[in-house]
């Protein structure tokens, strides 16, 4: 039996009803799809979600989403309209702690100051035979070459400080947690990225480098070095082609 499918199982083994918990959700997209699976897995179950999400607009496209999904309207949620830190204060000044069976952070731990007490919280939050789920940029991905190789170019106010799963683990082991960890595979198409007239290389370039415009931010000697990196160790070229290594790593800790 795959990992994925035993820890569902364990999340909703001896329940009278599942709590869920989403951190830095976004829009939702990922979030509606694990729910509706949870649901479709635990049809007698009631289930409760909770969402911290600290952008209006995305939480906007959350709940247009939710409404889109008939098998959703019986899920009771509650949103969260603050980003994580503010969270954890808020729910540290309170007595009654509530518990999950489930929380997720999906590429978001690269935003919270203190990684080692962030996931030292919300695993604390968790019920028995809970599961806290991270999923976060593969140590040997091309982001984290990128990211590693020019950390002062990159980092910013938005993304302080870059972070892969080698610091998660790291954190974890720290902690004592027991884990299992999975390995998403997956690879994107950067050719038109090495094409300075195309516009679609530009947007490729912005999002690999969180900068709106990439060759207005940095000096021709970096954004000559940078597309070199891209090029020659962030992932496979074939067939003329430029393939970007986005391998992801999922993270089952366990209550």
């Amino acid at each position: 039996m795959k990992t994925e499918a035993v820890n569902l199982i364990c999340i909703g083994a001896d329940k009278s009803n599942l709590a869920v918990l989403g951190v830095g959700s976004g829009g939702g997209e990922l979030d509606v799809q694990m729910l509706s699976l949870m649901q479709s897995t635990f049809s007698t179950l009631p289930i409760t979600a909770d969402v911290v999400e600290g952008s209006t607009e995305m939480l906007a496209k959350f709940k247009a989403s939710v409404m889109k999904c008939d098998n959703l309207q019986k899920i009771s949620f509650t949103w969260h309209i603050m980003p994580s830190e503010e969270y954890i204060q808020k729910i540290k000044g309170k007595g009654n702690v509530r518990k999950f069976d489930f929380i997720h952070m999906i590429q978001m731990l690269y935003y919270v100051d203190d990684l080692t007490e962030t996931i030292k919280f919300y695993h604390s939050l968790l019920n028995k035979n809970g599961r806290l789920m991270i999923i976060i940029e593969s140590t040997d991905s091309g982001w984290s070459t990128l990211w590693t190789t020019f950390p002062n170019e990159l980092c910013s106010e938005v993304v302080p400080v870059y972070r892969s799963s080698s610091d998660i683990l790291a954190s974890l082991k720290s902690l004592g947690l027991k884990y299992e960890e999975r390995f998403i595979h997956n690879t994107c198409d950067i050719t038109e990225c090495f094409d300075p007239n195309s516009k679609t290389g530009q947007r490729l370039l912005s999002f690999l480098t969180f900068r709106e415009h990439f060759y207005q931010s940095f000096t021709p000697q970096i954004r000559a070095e940078i597309l070199n990196l891209l090029r020659s160790r962030c992932g496979t070229q074939k067939e003329g082609k430029v393939y970007f290594n986005c391998n992801l790593s999922c993270i089952f800790v366990q209550a």
